[in-house]
């Protein structure tokens, strides 16, 4: 796979539109369509019907990426049993996802966004801090989107260490379980 990283691009080819900073539990989650390490094409609103929990992370094979990626493999079973599929995203190409998803046996689909197509439509870049000073890069991220692709959870600014369980008890905090069950 080394030199293939097709560009991203949006589901739809129309006039660009308003992208909110930060989006929010309750809004339609932006359609994308990106390429999967796995050599597949992942486009969101092709996965109607199902729970996806999309998560934005900086740089692969990084310390804290790593920790997260790991949580997410290890946790697979108890998202899976709750009826949630996960993708990784980050702007790296796709050969450096193959060879983290080899390193790290990440049992998910990662989706490379060089261009930063989908980071921008989810507000997971953009102006962060970091060590005090503030710098723009990738905003480590994490959207819980029910089948019909509304976005029930949005977090930015997610630490990487435990983030599933904390996650996971977020999700327990919903009023409204009812789209779990579908």
């Amino acid at each position: 796979m080394t030199g293939i990283n097709p560009p991203a691009t949006p589901a739809t080819q129309s006039a660009p539109v308003p992208v909110p900073a930060r989006l929010e539990a309750g809004q339609a989650a932006p359609d994308f369509t990106l390429p999967s390490d796995t050599g597949d094409t992942v486009t969101l609103s092709a996965l109607h019907g199902k729970n996806i929990i999309l998560y934005f992370y900086p740089a692969a094979m990084t310390p804290g990426c790593t920790t997260e990626a790991c949580d997410f493999r290890d946790n697979l079973a108890r998202l899976f049993s709750r009826g949630f599929t996960v993708f990784g995203v980050s702007k790296d190409r796709l050969d450096k996802l193959v060879r983290f998803r080899e390193r790290d046996h990440l049992t998910f689909p990662l989706l490379s966004d060089p261009d930063l197509t989908a980071h921008r439509l989810y507000g997971a870049y953009g102006e962060k801090k970091l060590y005090g000073k503030v710098r723009e890069g990738v905003i480590r991220s994490t959207f819980v989107i029910d089948g019909e692709g509304v976005i029930r959870v949005a977090r930015y600014n997610v630490r990487a260490k435990g983030h599933v369980d904390s996650l996971l008890r977020a999700l327990d905090k919903l009023d409204d379980q009812e789209w779990l069950r579908r």
